[in-house]
């Protein structure tokens, strides 16, 4: 019941005195950058959103501030909705100032920009960037690999998801290092790609609120929720965000969106016999990954893609580093 008593008291108050909704209603109407809510009991409410929280948003009307169960929530429309700007670069990603959102409306908006990735050896996950049909996915998912294909979870005009497998898709990239690639799906003549978009670099806080999207053990399109447990975990001489967004085989290569829906890592690997200890990729690495793919770029037919250590040079002086030319020289044996 107190969850509900300063919405109850605010409508009530509206309903009985026409002056203060009429007030209420031109305070609404001036307001530029407000959210309309329309709830399921019919109500409809507009005001600036303060805060949003797993099971409440917390709305600015005017004359007071209302906290609303998002169980209540029939749908969220923005009045000047923010929408995501091109990168620079020949328009490669999208990035934005998003507002934060609930877990619930970030998938149905941005669910659809999150792919299957299909090998002859395996299942991944992936995301699409770019209007262009670029994708990012992990490098081990598609390596040694030359036959790739994607399936997209298109959502219909009442609501249903529609399976699309999209086979022929490219494989544009490889960076082994950072265990990323990139690959380039075919334009479909009856169907538009849904990009999702980047945050910025270096966003991302020890305990912010995080989720993955993906097809884990074969799943599709499965939600997880966690946060992040560092945001600079050092493995291998490679910075990883942790997070205890629980991860599985088949997750490898999707998104790890924060709270506004931003791609803000790629997973990518998780600790054996440990839960909650998953990693991404933070989008750093993936920005400079993409800004210089033409130096990862991908040709199956040279023979020089792959890579190899090459041995340091034979010593060429036989005494011990550190000795003067007066010490002896070190005993030798035959074999």
């Amino acid at each position: 019941m107190e969850r509900h008593s300063a919405m109850h008291s605010f409508l009530t108050a509206a309903t009985h005195f026409p002056t203060l909704a009429m007030a209420v209603t031109l305070l609404f109407s001036s307001s530029l950058h407000a959210d309309v809510i329309l709830l399921r009991s019919g109500q409809r409410l507009e005001g600036d959103v303060l805060k949003v929280q797993p099971d409440r948003i917390y709305l600015d009307v005017g004359v007071d501030i209302i906290r609303i169960p998002v169980d209540q929530i029939e749908e969220r429309q923005e009045s000047q909705p923010v929408t995501a700007t091109p990168d620079e670069s020949e328009s490669l990603f999208l990035t934005g100032d998003l507002p934060v959102r609930t877990v619930k409306e970030l998938v149905r908006e941005f669910g659809e920009g999150v792919v299957l990735i299909q090998t002859p050896d395996g299942l991944g996950s992936g995301f699409i960037i770019n209007n262009r049909g670029y994708c990012v996915t992990n490098y081990h998912v598609v390596e040694t690999q030359t036959r790739v294909a994607v399936t997209i979870f298109h959502r219909g005009e009442a609501g249903e998801f529609e399976r699309r497998q999209i086979r022929d898709v490219r494989i544009l990239a490889l960076n082994p290092w950072f265990d990323l690639a990139l690959l380039e799906i075919p334009a479909q003549d009856d169907l538009e790609f849904q990009p999702v978009t980047l945050a910025d670099e270096n966003v991302q806080r020890e305990g912010d609120a995080v989720f993955a999207i993906g097809s884990p053990l074969g799943l599709e399109r499965s939600v997880s929720e966690g946060i992040i447990s560092t945001r600079n975990r050092n493995m291998n001489g490679i910075v990883y965000i942790q997070t205890t967004t629980q991860i599985n085989p088949g997750n490898s290569g999707g998104p790890l969106f924060n709270d506004r829906g931003q791609v803000t890592g790629v997973i990518n690997m998780k600790l054996q016999f440990g839960e909650g200890l998953g990693f991404a990729i933070p989008v750093a690495y993936l920005r400079h990954f993409l800004h210089n793919r033409e130096a990862f770029a991908y040709d199956r037919t040279n023979p020089n893609t792959g890579y190899h250590y090459l041995q340091p040079p034979a010593r060429q002086n036989p005494r011990p580093p550190g000795s003067s030319e007066s010490d002896p020289l070190p005993a030798t044996t035959t074999p």
